[in-house]
Parts: structure tokens; C-alpha cells; sequence
């Protein structure tokens, strides 16, 4: 939005539960000013609405950029509703896990920066991806993901992450939440196929779709995943045996995380491969049905229960503003 002398607007939307708003809003007043542009608008989320009706309120009154604040679900709902504008988004890193904004290799304590991107940064497409969920009464409902959607486990161990530990230490309370989970984890029945091709029908714990797949601490848990390559990866997670999570860990941590990173360690993985307990694969789109409900999580968040899952992938169809010079990693 522009007035009558020509000057942009900005618009925050704010989680005043995940970020200190009071702190932002003054920063974000500040810099506006300074770069020409009008006050901004700020729009706060809350728990009937995450932030899609936000972000319609700011598009609708014509924001020239929108910056999110907030937790991941926050961010992930902030980018569904953006994906298609045009219009350039900010993140200034607020949550627990500030997945989007680590896949993006932004700084993560420093919202002077973020919010400076918005008046002299860069533009950069990125991808988004789509879930559609069919519920078991037939019910279809859509939704945007800009890291990851996962059916089995994955939700499981979300749910059983506890609010209050979460809010103390962080993303290290969803170790606490596979704890919880994994001692009662079954596998379940998945009929899947990528790109319309071969239809599977295995046993799994979980079935991850990603658009990027970096997670905190340097974990990569899809590591060819990239936000700028236009494809969808895919895992599917089957722990066989006694030390079958150990062979999950195995492939994350020590192959993905660790190996990875040098030819040395790479040539190592193509000697002794990766023990079958993870299968990645990549296309543009991936259809998974299960014989029971099962839990479904999207960019961290529960989504309740479906019996199918198809997920694809919309290249460049979110516009970031990032800093000046700053280069997206392509996996």
C-alpha cells in the first residue's frame, strides 16, 4: 500500500505469545521511517485465528511487505495465505524451532537484520508445499507447509511433546516427545506412490514430505532437500528389529548430519550404505494412504487424523525478502 506521496506501508503480523511484539513494533516503526515508508501495520494472531485472516487483512488493506513473528505454526500459516501474491515476506525469527528461517540460513537472533530486509534486502522465490488431507468421514481439506508434512510417528512424537517443557528448554522437548512415543510406536499399513509412478504398500512408522529438511542442532534429516529446486522429497521411515531406531538415528545424525559434509564421508556412506531404515525419495508430487486414521503433523503442528495424504510441491511460490547479498543454500 502506498499513500498519496508514494510511500509503502509494511505489515506485521505478530504472535504475542511466541515473540516480544512490544519490542518488534517499536523496531519495526523505527526502521520504517527511516527507509521513507509510512507507519506500519500490525496485526496480531491469536488462537482462533494462527494467521491466514491476518495476512488477508494486510494483503486486503494493500501492504507492500508483510513481516511474520512467531512460532512455526505462525510462520506456516503466514506463508499459505502469502504463497501466489507477489508480495515479499519477512521472517524475524521468534518461535522454538525457527525451522523455515534455519532452512533459509537466516540469523536467528538478530531482528534488526530481518526486519531491515523488507526496505533494503533482496527477493528470493522460494517453494511451498500442499497437503491435502482426507479425513475417514471423506472430508478433503488443503493446507500450505513450507518445511515439512509427515504422517505416523513424526505426529505422534508432536503430540506427545509437553506445552509446558516445550515453552523451558525449547526444541530439545521433542526429545522428550519421542521418548513418550517410541516405546508404544507400531508400524502401520501405507499404500504410497511418487509421481503418479509404482504404487508401494509397506509397513512404516512414518512417511515425512518435505520441502526442506534441516532441522536444529545441524541435523539434517532430508539432507538432498532443498527450498529452491521445485521437487518434493520424501522419506519413509521403517525401524526394523530391536535396534531399528538406532539405525534411524544412524542414518540422521551420524550419516546425513556428520558424513555428509566431506567427500570422505560421503564415499563411506556408498560403502556401507544406509541399513534400509530410511528410503528417500524425490518428485514433484506423493500420494500416501493408510488402512487406519493416522496422526498428521505439518511444519510441526498436529493436524489431527487422516486416511490419505497427497502432497505437492508449488515452485517459487513464495517470495522472501532476506538480506542484501544473502544466499539461499540449495540443499
Amino acid at each position: 500500500m502506498t499513500d498519496d506521496a508514494g510511500r509503502p506501508r509494511a505489515a506485521l503480523v505478530v504472535n504475542p505469545v511466541k515473540a516480544d511484539a512490544p519490542k518488534l513494533v517499536e523496531l519495526l516503526r523505527t526502521l520504517s521511517a527511516e527507509a521513507g515508508w509510512d507507519p506500519p501495520l500490525i496485526i496480531e494472531t491469536s488462537v482462533q485465528d494462527p494467521g491466514q485472516a491476518a495476512t488477508r487483512t494486510a494483503l486486503a488493506d494493500g501492504a507492500a511487505a508483510v513481516l511474520v513473528a512467531g512460532g512455526d505454526g505462525t510462520v506456516r500459516a503466514v506463508s499459505e495465505t502469502m504463497a501466489g501474491t507477489g508480495i515479499p515476506l519477512a521472517i524475524v525469527p521468534s518461535g522454538t524451532g525457527n525451522l523455515l528461517a534455519r532452512n533459509l540460513g537466516l540469523a536467528l537472533d538478530s531482528p534488526s537484520t530481518a526486519i531491515d530486509a523488507v526496505f533494503h534486502g533482496d527477493r528470493h522465490p522460494v517453494d511451498i508445499g500442499w497437503a491435502a488431507l482426507t479425513r475417514a468421514d471423506g472430508d478433503v481439506h488443503e493446507h500450505g507447509f513450507v518445511v515439512l508434512a509427515g504422517i505416523g510417528l513424526d505426529a505422534h512424537m508432536i503430540a506427545n511433546t509437553r506445552p509446558g517443557l516445550k515453552k523451558s528448554v525449547g526444541w530439545v522437548a521433542y526429545v522428550d516427545g519421542a521418548a513418550r512415543s517410541l516405546p508404544g510406536a507400531k508400524p502401520f499399513r501405507i499404500m504410497y506412490a511418487v509421481d503418479d509412478l509404482r504404487l508401494h504398500s509397506v509397513k512404516v512408522h512414518s512417511m515425512l514430505f518435505a520441502n526442506c529438511g534441516a532441522l536444529p542442532a545441524g541435523i539434517a534429516l532430508i539432507p538432498d532437500a532443498s527450498i529452491t529446486d521445485g521437487s518434493l522429497d520424501v522419506a519413509v521411515i521403517q525401524a526394523r528389529g530391536a535396534f531399528g531406531w538406532l539405525a534411524v538415528w544412524r542414518t540422521v545424525w551420524w550419516q546425513n548430519s556428520v558424513l555428509r559434509r566431506s567427500k570422505a564421508g560421503r564415499r563411506m556412506i556408498e560403502l556401507t550404505g544406509s541399513g534400509g531404515s530410511i528410503r528417500y525419495l524425490q518428485g514433484r508430487d506423493a500420494d500416501a494412504a493408510t488402512t487406519e486414521p493416522a496422526p498428521v503433523e505439518l511444519d510441526g503442528d498436529e493436524f489431527g487424523e487422516a486416511v490419505r495424504i497427497h502432497c505437492r510441491i508449488d515452485p517459487g511460490a513464495l517470495l522472501m525478502a532476506v538480506p542484501a547479498g544473502h544466499v539461499i543454500s540449495p540443499a
